[in-house]
């Protein structure tokens, strides 16, 4: 397959791939176990709790590799097609996990971040999504509800008040150590209004769902580990890790 068509049979794949997965709003909020709302609390889901005893943990290793904040990837340069979020060098991500793919290099330089993954059920996919000082992600809304999106807040400067995160018509702030909840297939948008990096660790979970609804939930998941959105990124992944695992071992 020629890289012009290739190119322009992933462009048509995903422009009807997405409208078939916004079609299934309805589907999710029929089988959905929660309810249908821009935020959760954190008493919903309580593996969140054990999560949150990790942050010391968590904290120390993304220091380490925001040491090297320059080599990390930006976000449109993993997902092309996310440029009309982000196009500067102000969203900078480490990704962990994406439906099914793996950046092995990131486990065995964050092993306690990766074993705190772990304790998360139905993970799909695990980053740090780092914000340099006022970055604005504009608004947008994730394509499906089938799953939800959790953060923790890791390196979260003062002001607070002035790094929120708005869903819906509601607006919250994080905080260091401490959980966020929420279904980004809501209209959302994000902001560090600081002078200083913001850092979150950023998870998408499969939404608990009643049978036979989470049957058909994990299969349309699997669609999407299979999708061009996905298996595309899988290539870039893998060689910025290469090069970065180069950089840590010879900063010079």
């Amino acid at each position: 397959m020629s890289g012009s068509f290739r190119d322009r049979f992933d462009k048509l794949f995903m422009r009807i791939g997405k409208k078939v997965v916004f079609g299934l709003d309805s589907f999710c909020v029929r089988w959905s176990k929660v309810p249908n709302k821009p935020f959760f609390e954190i008493d919903e889901f309580p593996w969140a709790v054990e999560v949150e005893r990790e942050y010391p943990v968590i904290r120390a290793e993304i220091e380490e590799l925001l040491k090297y904040r320059e080599h990390l990837p930006n976000f449109q340069d993993l997902s092309p097609d996310q440029r009309y979020m982000t196009n500067d060098d102000g969203w900078k991500t480490v990704v962990f996990y994406a439906y099914g793919l793996k950046a092995p290099g990131m486990e065995e330089l964050c092993p306690k971040t990766v074993a705190a993954l772990r304790k998360i059920p139905g993970m799909t996919t695990a980053m740090f999504s780092i914000l340099a000082p006022h970055k604005k992600v504009p608004p947008h809304r994730g394509p499906y509800k089938g799953v939800l999106r959790y953060h923790l807040g890791v390196v979260v400067p003062e002001p607070a008040e002035a790094c929120g995160i708005r869903v819906a018509e509601e607006t919250r702030h994080w905080q260091e150590g401490k959980s966020l909840i929420f279904d980004d297939a809501f209209d959302h948008e994000a902001w560090n209004g600081t002078d200083k990096v913001r850092a979150v660790l950023f998870v998408d979970f499969v939404r608990p769902m009643r049978f036979p609804g989470s049957l058909g939930n994990r299969i349309l998941i699997w669609v999407i580990a299979l999708s061009p959105f996905v298996l595309g990124s899988a290539g870039r992944l893998l060689a910025w890790e290469r090069k970065f695992k180069q950089v840590v071992r010879d900063p010079s």
